[in-house]
C-alpha cells in the first residue's frame, strides 16, 4: 500500500481526537507549540480549580503524564499509520506528555510555568542525545519517547534554575 493510499484510509475518531490533543496539533504554524500550551493551560487551570498543594499538584502532573502516554502511544501509532507519516506533526499527545513531565515541580506561578514551557520546547526543539535517538522506535513508541526525554531534560533543568533563582523552591 502505497503512502497516499494508507492516508485515504478511515480515520479512527478517539485516535484523532487524543493524537491531535483535541485539535491543538491541526493549528499551524508549529503545532507542537500548541500542544505545549494546551497542556499548560490544562494544568494552570487544574491547580487553580482544585486549590491543590504542591505535593498535590505534583502528583496529578504525573497522572496526567502517565495518562496522556498510555493514551498516546495507541493514539499516535493509529494517526500515524492512517497518515501514512511516520511522525506526523499532527500528533501534539507526545508534546503534551512531556511538558507534563517538565512540569512536575513547579507551582503555580507564572513564572515557573513559562520557565517549564521554554525549557521543554527548547529540548524538543533541539533534540539533543539520546532525545532524537528515542525517535527510532517502533511506531507510537518513538513518537512518545523523545518528547518524555525532552521533559525530563526540561524538568532537570527547571529544578537547578528555580532552586538558585526562586526563593522557597
Amino acid at each position: 500500500m502505497t503512502t497516499n493510499a494508507r492516508a485515504n484510509t478511515r480515520k479512527t475518531p478517539w485516535a484523532w481526537i487524543l493524537g491531535t490533543f483535541f485539535g491543538a496539533g491541526l493549528l499551524k504554524p508549529g503545532p507542537g507549540t500548541y500542544g505545549s500550551v494546551a497542556a499548560v493551560l490544562i494544568w494552570r487551570l487544574s491547580a487553580y480549580v482544585l486549590d491543590l498543594t504542591r505535593p498535590q499538584l505534583t502528583v496529578l502532573t504525573l497522572v496526567f503524564a502517565i495518562l496522556a502516554t498510555l493514551a498516546g502511544i495507541p493514539a499516535a501509532t493509529r494517526v500515524a499509520r492512517e497518515s501514512g507519516q511516520k511522525d506526523p506533526q499532527i500528533v501534539v499527545i507526545d508534546e503534551v506528555a512531556g511538558q507534563w513531565i517538565a512540569l512536575l515541580f513547579a507551582a503555580p506561578i507564572w513564572k515557573h510555568y513559562v520557565l517549564a514551557l521554554v525549557l521543554f520546547r527548547l529540548f524538543d526543539i533541539l533534540k539533543p542525545p539520546p532525545v532524537r535517538q528515542l525517535e527510532h522506535l517502533p511506531k507510537g513508541a518513538g513518537i512518545m519517547a523523545d518528547d518524555l526525554m525532552a521533559g525530563a531534560y526540561a524538568l532537570i533543568c527547571f529544578v537547578l534554575i528555580a532552586h538558585y533563582t526562586f526563593p522557597n523552591f
